[in-house]
């Protein structure tokens, strides 16, 4: 009989679906948090995870720290002991690194913050054949247990939502500014696999939204182009922008549409020589983007940082960095298809940040310095210095607060994996005050 009982328990166990947390949720990793100081520009750095792991903060688009505004997260493709991608959690104050995901297929890709809540949501694919789940974690009372040694066995994730069947996540998702609706981009079919030096295969695809206390999923707008860079407004609820994702240059990159699928339009129209990319909203009315100047011939119009607003289409400019200033020191083995390493490469910005309240803008250039920019003058000002734009960009973010700036930084790896580090911009600001 406890024989049977033994096995009969065991199959349940197995039948179960994913478990709310596996074993390493709540772990408690030790920390890594060392200073550095900028040696050109003389800006103290927090250096908050070693670059031991392959550690990446979340995408510019996306909040990156939770909304106790102490806690940093972000992905790691092999700090679990198991080896598959998660999440993580990092105290800004005591360096304390918190495991807050576990298990097979989980979506690292497009982790989102709640900025009303202390919550993450992220979406899970534990198998090929299984349907894909958008996951809730309550931050604080995981964050406390973890502290405290008190972990409970489950009870910290909710399942909000299981997609259909057939959804190919494309784009990512995205919480609206009321935190009561997600919006995820979709394929509408499998895409053949990106060939080296070609751009993004081109299928048609969507925006759908879920809503986060029925789990209701429904369509809201299908495209003729691959959907890429799903973000809501952070400060009016129902409105969405995404762009047609390339990989490179679009003939017309950005769009926006309301949540009811309506007003759905192009934002910047583009002319024949405009190579727009990494957009993001600078505030409830503006949306902030990179006109490529790496090339001579995109260097005979403006190029740069610019700003332009949603309800009138009027233009802001940022500048942009001048050729003379662009020194190409750490490109050497860094490969970006759709980026050309020819003596007539020139840089400039490649990514930006901005703060809500109109105060500051940041940019990062192809050499892995980080720009700050004052919006009431436009004054340029350099803040930090050879971050290694490998293996991937530093993607500059400012903290809710605007007075730091999240990258993730190859310079003390020499490139082969990332530090997340945190600038203040205090002594700038305070200089330029």
């Amino acid at each position: 009989m406890r024989f049977r009982l033994l096995a009969a328990a065991a199959l349940l166990a197995s039948a179960a679906p994913a478990l709310a947390q596996g074993s390493d949720v709540g772990r408690r990793y030790p920390s890594e948090k060392t200073s550095i100081v900028d040696r050109v520009t003389g800006v103290p750095i927090a250096v908050l995870t070693s670059g031991r792991y392959a550690d990446s903060k979340n995408y510019p688009t996306h909040p990156q720290w939770a909304a106790d505004g102490v806690h940093i997260v972000f992905r790691s493709a092999d700090r679990d002991p198991d080896g598959t991608p998660q999440a993580f959690a990092v105290n800004e104050i005591t360096g304390d690194i918190i495991q807050l995901t576990d298990g097979p297929g989980t979506g690292t890709g497009s982790l989102n913050l709640g900025r009303r809540s202390n919550k993450l949501y992220y979406m899970r694919r534990p198998s090929e054949d299984a349907q894909t789940q958008l996951i809730e974690v309550d931050l604080t009372p995981l964050l406390a247990d973890s502290a405290a040694g008190t972990l409970r066995p489950q009870g910290y994730e909710r399942v909000v939502a299981t997609l259909p069947r057939d959804h190919i996540e494309a784009g990512g998702f995205t919480l609206d500014a009321d935190e009561k609706t997600a919006y995820v981009g979709f394929d509408a079919r499998r895409a053949p696999p990106r060939q080296p030096g070609q751009p993004v295969p081109q299928v048609p695809g969507g925006l759908r939204a879920i809503d986060l206390a029925t789990g209701r999923v429904r369509t809201v707008i299908e495209t003729p182009f691959r959907m890429g860079h799903v973000q809501a407004n952070p400060l009016v609820p129902g409105e969405i922008l995404y762009c047609h994702e390339t990989g490179g240059d679009a003939p017309q990159r950005m769009w926006i549409v309301k949540a009811d699928g309506s007003g759905n339009r192009p934002v910047f129209h583009e002319g024949p020589t405009d190579w727009v990319t990494h957009e993001q909203f600078a505030d409830a009315n503006h949306v902030i983007f990179n006109l490529m100047g790496h090339k001579r011939e995109l260097r005979k119009a403006a190029t740069g940082l610019l700003v332009v607003n949603l309800r009138d289409d009027t233009i802001e400019h940022l500048g942009q960095i001048p050729i003379e200033e662009f020194k190409r020191t750490e490109l050497a083995n860094f490969t970006d298809p759709n980026i050309p390493q020819d003596a007539s490469s020139t840089g400039g910005y490649w990514h930006n940040a901005v703060t809500y309240d109109g105060r500051w803008a940041a940019g990062d250039d192809f050499d892995g310095n980080v720009w700050l920019i004052d919006r009431s003058n436009n004054k340029r000002t350099l803040l930090t210095t050879g971050h290694k734009m490998k293996p991937d960009h530093t993607h500059p973010s400012f903290s809710a607060d605007g007075r730091r700036i999240l990258v993730q930084s190859g310079m003390l790896t020499n490139g082969k994996k990332h530090s997340l580090m945190v600038i203040p911009i205090a002594p700038v600001s305070d200089a330029a005050r």
